[in-house]
């Protein structure tokens, strides 16, 4: 592990900011300064916390706390989702579920990552 874009978790958090932003600028109007905008902050959150942890990782407390801030913005990121689709103005279901699913994936691999990370594994001095 040389850098934060050879974490796998950084990848697919990454992967799906960017798919997000995308379909947050596709809702009705009225969302995209509302939930739109709100979705688009917290996804890209997740990756921006793996990358500013990475930077801090000599400090194991500080990495494992911006890893924490990742896991969640991970579940904001669902639940503005889950509002989406509740209103009806993400109403492709497939969409919601590939994006629900991939979250869900992100959210497993964090959680593990911590683990790994608290137990003084991946944590090597820069």
């Amino acid at each position: 592990m040389t850098t934060y874009k050879d974490l796998d978790i950084y990848k697919l958090s990454h992967r799906l900011a960017v798919e997000i932003h995308k379909m947050a600028l596709k809702l009705p109007k009225f969302e995209m300064y509302e939930e739109g905008a709100q979705i688009r902050r917290s996804s890209k959150s997740i990756s921006t916390n793996i990358v500013e942890g990475f930077g801090r990782r000599r400090y194991k407390q500080e990495f494992i706390q911006y890893l924490i801030y990742s896991l969640a913005s991970c579940d904001e990121t669902k639940e503005h989702l889950q509002y989406l689709y509740d209103t009806g103005s993400l109403k492709d279901k497939e969409q919601f579920n590939y994006f629900m699913t991939g979250y869900e994936e992100l959210g497993a691999k964090l959680s593990k990552f911590i683990s790994a990370v608290e137990k003084g594994h991946l944590v090597r001095k820069p």
